[in-house]
């Protein structure tokens, strides 16, 4: 391996080169939903059922979450502009090769696997965004840095479903990839001419911590994230979901102890969380990623299956959520740097609460679509005051040689909150709509697969009952992230001397 490059001066204008690396970021995690929407498709294009086309996604999504812990560490290793860069190039051709892999094989299993490398390419990215903002910008400008980093994070799980409606049927599902090319050279180039390197520390690298690490959440990540499929079952031979959850939970176990015996380059320092405000954000946006999941699935399907609407149409319902959310990301970066982030990440908290429970009232068959919307608009404010002000706090106090590690261990919590979301969900929407609906062959997996298939209206009212009652789930979830937020302190740049 080649010694980092030595690192230039801070920039004092930073802005451009955190502009850089947003393009790059909100293109990962729009590919993390993007695919949702070409299921039948990709069905039709590989002759396959179901099950293998969300391995597409789940391949995706593992290999994404799993090495966060490790791709951050190595962002402060290896200067996280180089590892970025990296990152991106794996991402860029990855995408190609997705969009090339009907013509390369008949079998789905050729894009999984090119899926893989997008998802670690997405992994090398997504720390360093983080880490550059809080080495780069002062802790009292952090605040407007990290709102724009919020909003993107927020905007793109609405954008990933439309524009994969519009590519779908305009140009094909190979498209879904293909747009990526494209958008990963120019995001290259800028991050190249834009990010500054940044100092590194060569020190040496805990493998064993890697080990346990990478093995423990894949194990935890793979049985959360498949349980369902396999009916919280045998997988196979002797394999199966409670065993992987239980060797998943030890390794990881094992991985603290070893991180709390390590005198020299820990993966995971765990003096971290010695930092208040580190620790209940990491909390917080752990509720945050299991409520924005698990409430975009029954949603999407209610729009689709009772609604009757395309998925680009049914995207578009929350669409003054994105506006939004981009409105309000400058208000809110200001409001970060110069108020209490129990005030602004509690009420964000609160008001995200709030609206999930809101547009449970509204997931009937009769609503009027001025009412979805109005809901959707307030889910907008409500993502302004929680994405950004969490994200600062978790690294507002971080020094510079911890900002990956932080970074990769926040990042991690956001991913495993959203799989954790996901798999729940599903659980509890199967569950509703066996209550109302005892007969209904396939429960909400069919209904997922068929897209905006006419419903009998003697059973809208029902399912759409089921998946209204589902909904109330995340709301639960994210007061639990509203009472962390209680604990919140004063970021040190607002405490008065003495």
């Amino acid at each position: 391996m080649t010694a980092p490059a030595p690192s230039g001066p801070v920039p004092v204008n930073p802005w451009p080169a955190l502009w850089a690396l947003v393009v790059g970021f909100f293109m990962i995690l729009v590919d993390s939903t993007i695919v949702a929407v070409g299921t039948p498709a990709l069905m039709a294009a590989f002759d396959t059922d179901v099950t293998a086309v969300l391995w597409v996604t789940s391949a995706y999504l593992l290999a994404y979450a799993v090495p966060l812990l490790i791709t951050g560490r190595l962002g402060d290793r290896l200067g996280p502009k180089r590892v970025y860069l990296a990152g991106l190039t794996l991402f860029t051709f990855a995408s190609l090769w997705c969009g090339l892999s009907g013509e390369l094989s008949d079998s789905i299993g050729m894009l999984v696997v090119a899926r893989v490398f997008q998802g670690l390419g997405a992994s090398l990215m997504t720390p360093q965004t983080m880490a550059v903002i809080t080495r780069t910008f002062p802790p009292e400008r952090r605040g407007s840095a990290m709102a724009l980093w919020g909003a993107a994070a927020g905007v793109a799980t609405l954008v990933g479903p439309i524009l994969g409606g519009v590519l779908l049927d305009s140009l094909g599902w190979e498209w879904m990839f293909f747009i990526n090319v494209p958008v990963g050279i120019i995001g290259w180039l800028l991050a190249w001419r834009l990010v500054p390197r940044l100092e590194t520390h060569s020190h040496s690298f805990d493998w064993v911590g890697v080990a346990l690490s990478a093995v423990g959440l894949f194990c935890g990540v793979f049985a959360i994230q498949e349980g369902h499929a396999y009916d919280w079952g045998q997988i196979t031979g002797v394999i199966s979901v409670p065993l992987l959850l239980v060797v998943g939970a030890v390794l990881l176990g094992l991985f603290v102890w070893w991180q709390s015996r390590i005198r020299r380059e820990p993966l995971v320092p765990l003096g971290l969380f010695r930092d208040r405000n580190f620790s209940v954000s990491n909390v917080a946006i752990s509720t945050v990623g299991f409520a924005i999941t698990a409430m975009m699935f029954p949603f999407m399907i209610y729009a689709q299956a009772v609604r009757g609407l395309s998925p680009t149409r049914a995207a578009l319902l929350l669409a003054p959520q994105a506006v939004m959310s981009i409105v309000l990301a400058p208000i809110a970066g200001k409001l970060t740097d110069r108020m209490h982030p129990r005030l602004l990440a509690g009420f964000g908290l609160l008001t995200l609460a709030a609206v999930t429970f809101a547009l449970s009232r509204v997931m009937t068959p009769g609503s009027s679509t001025w009412s979805i919307l109005l809901v959707a608009l307030v889910l907008g404010v409500a993502n302004s005051f929680v994405w950004g002000p969490l994200a600062t706090s978790a690294n507002r106090n971080l020094p510079p040689h911890l900002a990956g590690a932080g970074a990769g261990v926040y990042n991690t919590t956001r991913q495993i909150g959203a799989v954790l979301g996901s798999a729940a969900i599903a659980v509890l929407m199967e569950a509703r709509i066996a209550a109302l609906l005892p007969g209904m062959p396939g429960g909400a997996s069919s209904m997922a697969e068929s897209g905006a298939v006419a419903m009998p209206d003697a059973v809208k009212e029902p399912f759409a009952q089921a998946l209204a009652e589902s909904m109330l789930l995340p709301a639960a979830v994210v007061l639990l992230g509203f009472a962390a937020a209680l604990f919140f302190e004063r970021p040190r740049h607002q405490q008065t001397p003495g």
